[in-house]
């Protein structure tokens, strides 16, 4: 299998399969700008690339994604918050309007921003100790990367509704059984579990895929168009700031409602 290094962003085949490695394990691939970045700069180039038939995303350092880069966010400006989430959201809608299906190998962690990326794959399938959760507002934020879409569509809107609000963990089991994920592998088992299902989706026909999944991702632009702008809004104010901070110092955020 020939390999390709990259900083933050490894990049593999497997026969017509290509495989991103989300790779920064000392923060547990917290998804920062950069690698945001490459990940669009990648499915990009994928998108046009004949040789390859299908996706899989995975995480090194036994995790997926730890969620999104708090130490490198800052709180910066309205105008700051807007260009960053529209250059975000080029890569979530490269990832759900790409030609390629796309599936996530999740061990570990998927939490906050990690979550939402795995949400984005057409398929989910997860270790044995993977763990779920979405705890946006401990630092005084919504729900992004189209989350607020997927999750509801995945495990219906009271099941998301428990997980948006208390950013409590789900474990894998109850991820499989609300449909959260769609399959479960042995820890360390998973990346070959979810290069068996790529194969599958490799080798259907193409166009039908493609037709299909833009039918089932209608609707998520318009989340995208609301979540740029009430996130870049939510990412000024001092409840961020606090539970930025609070986060960075590890202890309790103090939220004012401001």
């Amino acid at each position: 299998m020939a390999e390709q290094q990259a900083q933050v962003l490894r990049e593999s085949r497997d026969g017509d399969i290509a495989i991103l490695t989300l790779d920064n394990p000392a923060r547990r691939n917290a998804l920062s700008l950069e690698m945001r970045l490459k990940l669009t700069e990648a499915l990009r180039r994928l998108d046009g690339d004949s040789e390859v038939r299908a996706l899989v995303l995975t995480g090194t350092g036994g995790h997926f994604c730890a969620g999104g880069d708090i130490a490198g966010q800052g709180s910066g400006s309205l105008t700051d918050g807007r260009e960053r989430f529209r250059m975000t959201h080029e890569m979530v809608r490269l990832l759900v309007r790409c030609s390629k299906p796309s599936i996530a190998a999740v061990e570990g962690w998927a939490a906050g921003a990690g979550l939402s990326l795995a949400l984005l794959c057409d398929s989910v399938v997860a270790g044995e100790g993977a763990k779920f959760s979405a705890p946006f507002g401990k630092v005084g934020l919504i729900a992004d990367l189209g989350l607020l879409h997927t999750l509801p569509r995945r495990i219906g809107e009271g099941r998301a509704r428990q997980m948006l609000l208390y950013g409590e963990t789900m474990e894998a089991k109850e991820a499989l059984a609300t449909g959260l994920v769609d399959r479960l592998a042995p820890d360390g088992g998973v990346l070959e579990a979810a290069l068996e299902r790529a194969r599958l989706l490799a080798a259907a026909a193409p166009l039908p895929q493609q037709l299909t999944r833009q039918y089932l991702w209608r609707g998520l632009d318009e989340a995208l168009d609301w979540e740029r702008e009430a996130q870049a809004a939510l990412m000024t104010t001092e409840d961020h700031a606090e539970g930025r901070n609070a986060f960075l110092e590890k202890r309790a955020p103090r939220f004012a409602g401001r």
